[in-house]
């Protein structure tokens, strides 16, 4: 069974995509391994929408410069579609499709009424000066205003955007519609309607799985040591309630290097730090020696944490991690290549799909909240973003022994026979 999307190829705007042909790969070992309706399979390996826009931006040095944009709406079978805003250099269409169909599958792996959706700009975020970024911001709002909305599809910060994109996107789409709209984005400030807890969600979320993963494999956390590559909200979170754990975080990377150190790395210091330095890195932190980028995954440890890009372990360096947990704080980081090298290793997997599915299930609970607009408090928060990690993760580990599927095919599947389903109930119109 071919991992292409159905149609003809040269006609596929996705296809140049190696991270949309990966995503397309694990949808058809899914599909196999469930015996899924082919029809069904092939509405789901194609996005629902996607839209296209240029975004002329008058920069600091009075010149204009045009961006590129997408919005990918992979699903709107289970609700509006929901998902991240990423500003990075080498985004494309393909990428972003993606990550919208990853992102379906999470929804329903935690049971969220949300289809799958995600967004992008190529741009480098640290080469905006002054107020390049919110023009750029609130223009690519008014470009794709035409399929956005609180009941169609709401977006959230990612890679290269925080809680203040958020929040430009809230005004200019409430200036558009005339009344105060917090609903229309989530990972906001508080102050405007935003959840307290939204930002430390996701690394949260990783940590519950990962002391799951512990009490089944009877690792105690303070023996473990941890290597986290990618040193943004969620790996510094992560390494955070690592550390509060009782856990050593021996190594940890960013986009700039990578450090190690053997005793443990002081990570509130290494905090300190890296908000302190310009350029916000961890490089050159006085606590621990430089080692080469290569080096930092195949680091011993416990739990190594993939908090970065797509695509980082691969056939090259899968048989050289030196880790029993991989607990995917990003998405997608392991390749199908490298996942069939890890299933011959006793690397205990806790899948993207699953580990950082902490950020939208607080994003829901977020325009829930702004929905009522009834807001609650942190401890109700947090207490039931555990009870929905701790749950999902062990429906996963009970699909898993079920049906002898590996830990991502029984993510995987759980998602995607949610929203397969709910699209056979629907039916097809008309």
């Amino acid at each position: 069974m071919s991992a292409m999307p159905p149609g003809n190829p040269a006609s596929n705007p996705f296809v140049t995509s190696p991270t949309y042909l990966m995503a397309c790969q694990q949808l058809r070992n899914v599909a196999r391994a469930i015996n899924l309706d082919p029809g069904i399979t092939d509405r789901l390996m194609t996005p629902k929408r996607s839209q296209v826009v240029a975004i002329p931006v008058r920069m600091e040095d009075g010149r204009t410069e045009t961006f590129v944009g997408y919005r990918v709406q992979h699903s709107l079978t289970s609700g509006p579609s929901k998902g991240g805003l990423r500003y990075a250099k080498n985004v494309d269409l393909g990428e972003v499709a993606a990550l919208a169909m990853w992102m379906s599958w999470k929804c329903g792996i935690m049971n969220l009424p949300f289809g799958g959706a995600k967004g992008g700009i190529a741009v480098d975020p640290a080469e905006l000066k002054g107020g390049e970024k919110e023009r750029l911001t609130r223009r690519f709002t008014d470009e794709i205003q035409n399929i956005i909305g609180p009941r169609v599809d709401v977006m959230a910060p990612d890679m290269g955007t925080d809680e203040q994109t958020m929040a430009w996107i809230y005004d200019t789409y409430s200036m558009k519609v005339g009344y105060a709209c917090p609903e229309i984005v989530t990972g906001k400030p508080v102050e405007l309607g935003g959840c307290v807890g939204r930002k430390e969600a996701t690394g949260r979320g990783v940590v519950y799985c990962i002391t799951e993963a512990f009490n089944e494999l009877d690792i105690r956390t303070e023996t473990a040591t941890a290597v986290v590559q990618g040193f943004g909200n969620v790996g510094s979170v992560t390494c955070e309630e690592l550390v509060k754990l009782g856990v050593k975080v021996v190594a940890v990377g960013d986009r700039y290097g990578a450090i190690r150190n053997a005793r443990g790395i002081d990570i509130p210091q290494l905090l300190n730090y890296a908000a302190q330095n310009p350029r916000k890195t961890i490089v050159g932190f006085p606590g621990a020696e430089a080692i080469p980028d290569a080096e930092l995954l195949t680091t011993p440890c416990t739990v190594l944490v993939p908090a970065a890009l797509e695509r980082v372990i691969t056939a090259e360096n899968a048989a050289k991690l030196k880790c029993r947990v991989l607990a995917e704080a990003a998405n997608g980081p392991t390749d199908p290549e490298a996942d069939a090298i890890i299933a011959n290793s006793d690397i205990f997997v806790i899948p993207d799909v699953l580990c950082n599915a902490g950020g939208v299930t607080v994003s829901y609970f977020e325009w829930v909240q702004d929905l009522a607009q009834f807001m609650w408090d942190e401890e109700e928060v947090n207490s039931q973003l555990k009870k929905q990690m701790l749950r999902a993760f062990h429906r996963v580990r009970a699909e898993a022994k079920t049906r002898g599927f590996g830990n991502r095919l029984a993510a995987l599947s759980l998602g995607v026979q949610k929203v397969a389903t709910e699209k056979q109930k629907r039916g097809l119109y008309p």
